[in-house]
């Protein structure tokens, strides 16, 4: 059986107050997951900003 079955499993079988704190930490981990996310990509930014930012590269992209 998939995760996603097993959860849907135990979803219809728990009771509300469980169901609202799951609820809770599952939007607490996407928030956590999507910050990482954006880092990752401000990170990778600094790091290539150098090579995007030359004039080779506006010569290679200039066409499309």
């Amino acid at each position: 059986m998939k995760t996603k079955e097993l959860l849907i499993k135990e979803v219809e079988n728990s009771p509300d107050l469980i169901l609202q704190e799951v609820w809770d930490f599952l939007q607490f981990l996407k928030a956590k997951y999507q910050q990482e996310q954006l880092e990752v990509s401000l990170l990778s930014e600094s790091s290539l900003k150098k090579d995007w930012l030359q004039p080779e590269e506006d010569e290679v992209w200039q066409n499309l």
